[in-house]
């Protein structure tokens, strides 16, 4: 398994659009996305900075939107 790449909260959503989520909501500077195809597939993510994103925080964000490091990649 490849490692997990470092990316800010744009480029992880430019990668998360390319992969069929939509975006739901935004209450403040938290995003709700979601896969139209599959209601259990969502996610929501931080938009503070331009700054990259905690590994932690994106690990969990992968985890709850059920997508893979190399699904991540390929898109």
């Amino acid at each position: 398994m490849p490692p997990v790449p470092r990316l800010t909260a744009c480029e992880l959503l430019q990668k998360l659009h390319r992969l069929g989520f939509i975006d739901v909501r935004q209450r403040g500077s938290h995003l709700l996305i979601h896969d139209p195809n599959n209601p259990g597939r969502y996610a929501i993510i931080p938009i503070h900075s331009q700054h990259v994103m905690p590994l932690g925080t994106l690990k969990h964000i992968l985890n709850s939107a059920q997508v893979t490091v190399e699904m991540l990649e390929e898109a």
